[in-house]
């Protein structure tokens, strides 16, 4: 049929249909605004009801009425879901954890806080229900080489029990001796658990897992989708969390995933990143957040915990060293490392230096850093020149300007990809952890972070932010912008929310 046959094909069905409705044409688009109308409605009812920030729902509802079914399925992928039945198995499996003496005396005891820096602890504790504890030692790992070597170390040390949560865990050349190395494990008889995300991770198959599983060892995926972990319909609701616990008392956290892009010995370009090396009852919390994660993904009952708590939380001598392990999620709105990073910069009276590779402040967070700038304190920021996100980098240097009118000093770094995610205050409170300076960190995914208290990490986290900024350019205080970047930077300021 050639094109004038078709034009004249449907325009007959059109025409056949609007004799279906009284007053022709007038009544197909009567009956359209209606539909309309109500789609309209119960979706702005439905986003109302999620009972966000009143911009971000505006925002929504508009963009909705302006894209009636292309604007549904962004919000349906992208949109700020409530976790409804998922909170509802979390808060079952938790408690069902809890049952048990030991996990719940997690919450009951407590090391002793430092003074000065009491209020912060007890917010910690409040927000998230983990008590401060202590370290016997703190090492920062720069980098992913010194960081697998130091994991895979303590993996091959391991006697009983070997932990791992990722976000991204890759099957290439780091990820394969990894897995290997827990084959290896898992055949001597250690118990191996390793949970993932299924969307961070979606490129982890059965053949590569088939080794692993096969030697005993027990895999997971963090919020599958019914429909395969290819496509699913959650975006949001992700665990970010990197974590390693071996035997109960070596733990690691930080920003560095299982992939080679974060290994200069396979990457000239690997990311520049931190993490953290952790001894004594500290690891305990982490094991706590691990074993709450796991249960909640594959269901396993209280009474195979409770068979093995004295080899999952063994006791430990005090440290020397105080450590705040802070966990949050779209499960709890308390917020606790936003709050935490929020208070600690109000609490700063001399420095707060901060790293990060997704800068996207809310207002808190933004007000923090500008009012701590003003009145006196050394507010330092370091991002990436070009992030692995356009979109991101570009909205962070929207920020840039009203910063540095506060007084905040910001540099970009220039030599690869900064992914480090760390906060120093004052000379005594060290932050690093996974979540990013954003909203979907703060809100919508699941992260952990350890906050020591001392100069345990507080010293050479120092030395290292000295060392990123030799490496960094300082964004001058009169910086000059062609129209178009500048247009495209407030342009994308504009998805703040949903970054």
């Amino acid at each position: 049929m050639d094109v004038q046959g078709r034009w004249a094909a449907m325009t007959e069905g059109l025409q056949s249909l609007v004799q279906f409705f009284p007053g022709g044409h007038e009544g197909l688009l009567a009956a359209v605004s209606v539909t309309w109308s109500l789609y309209i409605a119960v979706l702005a009812v439905w986003i109302v009801l999620q009972k966000r920030p009143p911009v971000s729902t505006l925002s929504w509802i508009l963009s909705m009425a302006l894209l009636p079914f292309v604007g549904y399925v962004i919000y349906y992928f992208f949109g700020p879901q409530r976790l409804r039945k998922q909170r509802l198995k979390r808060m079952r499996s938790q408690s069902a954890l809890y049952a048990h003496a030991d996990f719940a005396s997690l919450r009951e005891t407590a090391a002793a806080a430092p003074e000065a820096l009491r209020q912060l602890v007890l917010l910690g504790e409040a927000s998230c229900d983990l008590r401060v504890s202590t370290a016997a030692r703190v090492d920062l790992l720069v980098d992913g080489a010194e960081t697998f070597d130091a994991i895979f170390d303590a993996i091959r040390a391991a006697r009983h029990h070997v932990h791992l949560e990722y976000y991204i865990y890759e099957p290439d050349g780091i990820g394969t001796a990894l897995r290997d190395l827990l084959v290896a494990k898992a055949r001597e008889g250690v118990i191996v658990r390793l949970l993932v995300d299924a969307l961070g991770s979606k490129r982890l198959g059965r053949r590569f897992l088939a080794p692993l599983l096969d030697a005993g060892g027990q895999v997971a995926f963090f919020h599958a989708s019914r429909i395969g972990r290819r496509v699913r319909p959650v975006i949001n609701f992700r665990t970010h969390r990197k974590i390693v616990v071996c035997d109960g008392v070596i733990g690691f956290t930080g920003g560095i995933n299982i992939t080679d892009e974060e290994d200069p010995r396979a990457r000239r370009d690997a990311y520049h990143d931190v993490h953290l090396r952790i001894e004594g009852g500290a690891v305990r919390l982490l094991q706590m957040t691990f074993m709450e994660d796991w249960v909640y993904t594959t269901g396993e009952g209280p009474a195979a915990v409770a068979r093995e708590s004295r080899h999952l939380l063994p006791a430990t001598e005090p440290g020397d060293h105080p450590v705040q392990i802070l966990t949050s999620g779209p499960d709890n709105a308390n917020e606790a490392i936003h709050r935490m990073y929020v208070a600690a910069i109000h609490m700063a009276t001399e420095r707060v230096w901060l790293t990060t590779p997704y800068f996207v402040p809310g207002e808190p967070a933004l007000m923090a850093l500008t009012s701590a700038a003003l009145r006196g304190v050394d507010v330092r920021l370091i991002v990436p020149r070009r992030s692995d996100s356009f979109v991101v980098s570009a909205a962070a240097r929207s920020y840039f300007d009203e910063l540095i009118a506060a007084g905040v000093k910001v540099w970009e770094y220039t030599a690869g990809m900064l992914h480090s995610k760390t906060m120093l205050v004052d000379g005594d409170c060290a932050f690093i952890g996974t979540a990013n300076f954003d909203n979907r960190s703060f809100r919508l995914n699941f992260e952990v972070c350890a906050v020591v208290y001392g100069p345990a990490l507080a010293l050479p986290l120092a030395r290292q932010f000295e060392a990123d900024m030799r490496r960094a350019r300082a964004v001058p205080t009169r910086r000059r912008q062609a129209f178009l970047p500048r247009l495209g930077d407030a342009t994308a300021r504009l998805f703040s929310p949903l970054l």
